[in-house]
């Protein structure tokens, strides 16, 4: 059994939504000090929508993997919606992550989380 799926690899070798929104709405960067990965991901949100999602990911091939497919997995939901996203939800979508891995697919949930955070922190006038 090969130790990653055809989709892992697929949005390692082709990931989705890589980049920087310039004045995004919302921003979390979280970070592995154990492993080294760190995921930054921005926001567009526009009546509560995310409407454009981007990442910016220095770490493994899971952790752009995750990364990809978490971003996917949110765009065009709602907010509400995003913070429901769990890291298993985002290793089922990828078919499976190695146990060792497992922690990637958790920092895509911590990213969004903190960038849902920090959208309703400068919404309120909290930032």
């Amino acid at each position: 059994m090969a130790l990653y799926s055809e989709t892992v690899m697929d949005h390692f070798r082709n990931p989705r939504n890589v980049g920087v929104i310039e004045n995004a709405d919302g921003v979390g960067q979280v970070g592995n000090a154990k492993c080294g990965d760190i995921m930054k991901i921005y926001l567009k949100v526009e009546d509560e929508t995310i409407k454009d999602v981007k990442f910016e990911t220095f770490g493994c091939g899971s952790a752009i993997a995750s990364s990809s497919m978490a971003t996917e997995m949110i765009k065009g939901k709602t907010v509400d919606e995003a913070l429901t996203l769990t890291n298993k939800a985002v290793a089922q979508a990828l078919e499976g992550l190695p146990p060792h891995k497992m922690h990637c697919s958790v920092l895509a949930e911590e990213a969004i989380k903190a960038a849902v955070e920090d959208y309703r922190n400068r919404k309120t006038g909290m930032k």
